[in-house]
Order: structure tokens, then C-alpha cells, then sequence
């Protein structure tokens, strides 16, 4: 039928989340009496009002469409018994499904019921329920007003005696703004869980020394200031040499080193197991950071890995067979996107995922383990498109044995 050659082509097909609870539209437009029993094309206005407060990708529409004054067409000569003008209106309950952002345009998909009446019977139209499908997009120009742009199809069961019971049909091409208001109240990310895991008495976030052995003195920073052994024999006692396993003979700095720090992250070349850290980022004694950014993509809701993302988890199994001191915990994020409980589950999904392929690549399963987090801790805001990306993440928790 050429009025669905109108609905555009929807290339996402993942569904967002909008951040008001309601939005209102005012729109103008032209309406195409493609099937209907004689009656002109029209002018129509009207009111959408969406809800998005419910947890569901599909949300509620009521919709209130007019056309005033609308004149039937000329009938076959002798015949005027039904010529004349009628005001008709529409109203619709529809679903609307709206699309991931695809650069400055949110795609959207409706369908659903409506009833019409007209103010007077012509050319053999009568009221009646309608169904409707359409398609369209909003291009936001801030954060809460954007033009609507919809083509609307709506086909009724006309009740006749001439026997045309499905031959009124409409297209409805509309324009209008979109003004959405109430925003949403957004969840607070947990407040961070201090603790002291070398026991030392000083917390994780100030320990500059967060290994120190069981039982040593230490000062305010966490690091040891007891008189205790030189191990590798290079002049710099254990509790302050960064370098503990320097080759005999080496010459030393008074950290006990002999060589660089090539990544800045405060851990030498020579105990380095991580030697690529980026710049800025917190790391234990290893050079390593705790947790770890895997990098991961997946396919459109689904825990499917994509192709290229192998490379990062290669990368990480190696590290992992390199350093069997280490164990690690695979910990999926979502975005709020959704409801709860099933980007609970997804983030469960993937962070499963994620541990087998590593499993795959040759590291003991007894040393990595996962778990999901869904939308609960959040690295940035939710409200925008950057900033949900970045909370979709897959993470390894770095466990040191």
C-alpha cells in the first residue's frame, strides 16, 4: 500500500529512556483522504500527550485530532443527496516506542485505537473506530522542546449501506513542537565503602603503603617505619625499598631503584606489572589499577560480545596468565535504560560472558568470577546520551592473593 511507503525505514532499534515523566504536543498538518467515500483532503490540528512515567520501553499516548468545515467531493451527476460539509474528530489511545538517538534525531514508532465521529453524515461516512500505525521523528533543539515530525495512517470500519464498510481511509502528515516537563528523580550512586585491607590502622584512601606486612609500625601514610631487612642487598632497607628485587650489584637511588618509572604512575620500570597504566590512575603496589576497564561492546540487548572486542579481552588473559597472583572479579554495568530488574539480569548476562571467554583463553577458572550490577553504580550521569554510554561498562576487579 503506497501510505507505508511513508513510514521511514528505523535503523535502531534500541529503546531509551526519556527523562520527563510527561510531554505535550501541539501539531498542524494535512490530511490525505486516500480511501474515503468522497470526502476532500483536509487540514487538521490537534493534541498528543504522552506519559512516560511507567517502567516499559512502550509508553501511553492520547491523541485529539480536528478538521473543520471538510467538504465531500462531487458525486456522479443526478446524485446530491450527500453532498455537503461536516466537522470530523478523532481521538486515539496509541503506544509509542521511541529509538536510540541517531546523531541529532530520535526515531519513534505508534500504533494503536481511535474513535471518529463527524458532525454530520456525507457521501455515506458514518462514526466509527479506527486503527492507526505511524511512524516520525522529534529533533530536540534543548533538553525539553523539540519539532515533532509524524506520518499517521488510519483505516476505519465505515458502517455503510453502500457495503464500503473498510474504505475509509486516512494519511496524516503532522508537525508540531514538543514540550516535555516533570522530570524524573534520578537515583543518588552509593557514597564509596572505605576500608583498611592491610590492617594497619590506616584507611585505603590515605595508605600510600596499602601492603604493608602484618604487624609493622607504620606512619600516618600507611607505610612501614620499622628497621627491618635488605632482602636484595642494594643498601635500602625492605620498608622503603620500591624496587625489592633489584639484581646484585645494580646501583641504587634512595628508593632502592636503578631504573625509570616510564608511565608516571609513582611504580618503577623493575616491579611494574603494569607498564602502560594511563596517566592519573590510582594503582596498588603492582602498578596495576584494581579495577579495569575491559572495554567491552555487545550486541543490541543481548550479551553477545561483538568481534572487536576480543583484543581487549585477549589482552587482559594475558595479563592474567602473566601474573597468577592476581584473581579477578567480571563486574557488568547498564545504564538506567529500562527497568531495573532486567538490566540487573542483562548485567548479570554479560559479566557471565565476559568470565567464560577469558576462561576460554587459557586462565584457571578457580581465579575469575562475575557478577552484575545493573544501573546501581553509575560512573556518571544518566541524563545524557555520553554519559549512559560510558555507564554501560564492563569491569575486572584486580584481587591481589
Amino acid at each position: 500500500m503506497k501510505k507505508l511507503l511513508l513510514i521511514p525505514a528505523l535503523l535502531s532499534t534500541m529503546a531509551i529512556a526519556s527523562d520527563y515523566n510527561y510531554e505535550i504536543s501541539p501539531v498542524i498538518g494535512y490530511n490525505i483522504a486516500e480511501g474515503n467515500l468522497n470526502l476532500d483532503n483536509e487540514v487538521i490540528s490537534g493534541l498528543e500527550v504522552q506519559y512516560n512515567g511507567l517502567d516499559f520501553p512502550i509508553k501511553p499516548e492520547l491523541s485529539i485530532l480536528h478538521s473543520g468545515g471538510v467538504k465531500s467531493e462531487k458525486l456522479p451527476l443526478g446524485d446530491t443527496s450527500s453532498y455537503g460539509k461536516t466537522n470530523i474528530t478523532r481521538f486515539a489511545l496509541n503506544g509509542v516506542y521511541e529509538f536510540v538517538e541517531s546523531g541529532a534525531v530520535i526515531p519513534f514508532a505508534k500504533a494503536g485505537l481511535g474513535y471518529e465521529t463527524m458532525s454530520r453524515k456525507v457521501t455515506n461516512n458514518s462514526d466509527g473506530m479506527f486503527v492507526d500505525a505511524g511512524a516520525g521523528v522529534k529533533i530536540p533543539f534543548t533538553d525539553a522542546i523539540a519539532l515533532k515530525l509524524e506520518a499517521l495512517y488510519m483505516l476505519k470500519y465505515n458502517d455503510n449501506s453502500a457495503g464500503d464498510n473498510w474504505g475509509d481511509s486516512n494519511l496524516a502528515l503532522l508537525a508540531g513542537l514538543n514540550f516535555s516537563f516533570r522530570k524524573k528523580a534520578q537515583p543518588l550512586a552509593p557514597e564509596p565503602v572505605d576500608g583498611d585491607d592491610d590492617n594497619d590502622g590506616v584507611l585505603n584512601s590515605m595508605d600510600k603503603c596499602p601492603a604493608t606486612p602484618a604487624g609493622n609500625k607504620v606512619d600516618s601514610k600507611g607505610c612501614s617505619i620499622v628497621m627491618d631487612r635488605d632482602d636484595d642487598n642494594d643498601g635500602v632497607i625492605n620498608s622503603m625499598d620500591r624496587c625489592p628485587t633489584t639484581p646484585a650489584g645494580k646501583k641504587v637511588d634512595a628508593n632502592g631503584c636503578c631504573d625509570k618509572d616510564d608511565d608516571n604512575d609513582g611504580v618503577l620500570n623493575s616491579v611494574d606489572k603494569c607498564p602502560t597504566t594511563p596517566a592519573g590512575n590510582e594503582v596498588n603496589v603492582d602498578g596495576c589499577c584494581e579495577i579495569v576497564n575491559l572495554h567491552v561492546k555487545f550486541k543490541f540487548d543481548s550479551f553477545n560480545v561483538t568481534q572487536d572486542s576480543d583484543a581487549n579481552i585477549q589482552e587482559f588473559a594475558d595479563f592474567m596468565k602473566r601474573n597468577s597472583n592476581y584473581d579477578a572479579k567480571i563486574v557488568g554495568h547498564t545504564d538506567s535504560t529500562g527497568a531495573a530488574n532486567y538490566n540487573q539480569a542483562l548485567s548479570e548476562k554479560r559479566a557471565t560472558a565476559v568470565k567464560n571467554i577469558i576462561i576460554d583463553k587459557g586462565v584457571e577458572s578457580s581465579r575469575v568470577t562475575s557478577e552484575g550490577q545493573g544501573e546501581a553504580s553509575p560512573m556518571t550521569t544518566n541524563k545524557t546520551r555520553d554519559g549512559r554510554a560510558q555507564n554501560r561498562r564492563i569491569e575486572a576487579k584486580l584481587i591481589r592473593k
